[in-house]
């Protein structure tokens, strides 16, 4: 097994044998101190994929100011594919990377809050060898357009919810040198609970952006940084543990079946969910 890793300073990556894990170096591109990272702990599934449980958190808080050009090229991108951006929920201060969410608002093409952070992919998430082109990603979320929004409204996590998976998704990569991408799922907690008490849903999953045309899908900001977006869909533990077991293609093919889009309706249909009754 090998262990990758960035240079916290200048993002060089770094893959090394786990017989490395609490070693110290010099990085070869700045010079600055490196320390290989013990592994996280794997866990077979029986769709074949892996459960990553990572040990508590040790990094010390790092405050964080934003990418001025990713910024300002994630802007651009979503007001050329999707819309004027409405407003940007930004954050006072930041731990590791500055999150922003930035809103386009309901149209009558599209009747639904579009959400979109910027700041997850100002540093490269620690991927595996081959997956090099997924080092950088932005997350986003769509709302029904009658989802509360005003700032008093957030005081209810009931609201609050999804902006803050968003902020706490984009963290997670860079604070247990880890990543996030396609087909993903993050339970919230273990065991997981559900997101507030209004809503039955327990875990995120990533997916393609589908409510969007290919082009939105990836944003070279430079010849060293291509973003790519995905979208939150949150799930029931029912379908959460319908993906483990069967795969996210699988559980997409149900959603299909049962016309379930990525536009978050905490009165949707678990489409994994057993009825029994009597015909």
């Amino acid at each position: 097994m090998t262990i990758s890793f960035h240079c916290e300073e200048c993002g060089q990556s770094y893959r090394v044998p786990d017989d490395k894990a609490g070693k110290k170096a010099k990085c070869k591109k700045c010079g600055a101190a490196i320390l290989a990272p013990a592994p996280p702990d794997v866990e077979q599934l029986p769709s074949g994929g892996e459960i990553l449980r990572h040990k508590s958190r040790e990094r010390d808080f790092e405050v964080a100011t934003g990418d001025e050009e990713a910024i300002e090229g994630i802007s651009e991108h979503i007001e050329q594919h999707i819309g004027e951006i409405d407003i940007v929920y930004h954050e006072m201060v930041s731990d590791l990377i500055h999150v922003d969410v930035h809103r386009v608002l309901p149209t009558e093409e599209r009747p639904f809050y579009t959400l979109i952070t910027s700041g997850m992919s100002d540093r490269p998430m620690t991927v595996p060898a081959g997956a090099e082109a997924f080092e950088y990603a932005e997350l986003m979320i769509y709302l029904l357009s009658d989802w509360p929004m005003e700032e008093s409204d957030f005081e209810n996590e009931t609201n609050y919810w999804p902006i803050r998976l968003m902020k706490m998704l984009s963290r997670l990569p860079h604070e247990y040198e880890t990543w996030l991408a396609l087909d993903h799922t993050v339970p919230n907690g273990d065991p997981p609970d559900p997101y507030s008490g209004e809503t039955g849903f327990v875990c995120a999953m990533l997916a393609v952006p589908e409510m969007e045309n290919e082009e939105f899908w990836r944003l070279e900001i430079n010849d060293e940084k291509t973003i790519n977006f995905f979208s939150i869909v949150p799930l029931y533990a029912e379908e959460t543990n319908f993906k483990l077991k069967r795969g996210a293609d699988a559980l997409f093919e149900r959603f299909e079946r049962d016309q379930i889009s990525q536009v978050i309706d905490i009165g949707r249909k678990n489409v994994c969910r057993k009825r029994f009754g009597i015909f």
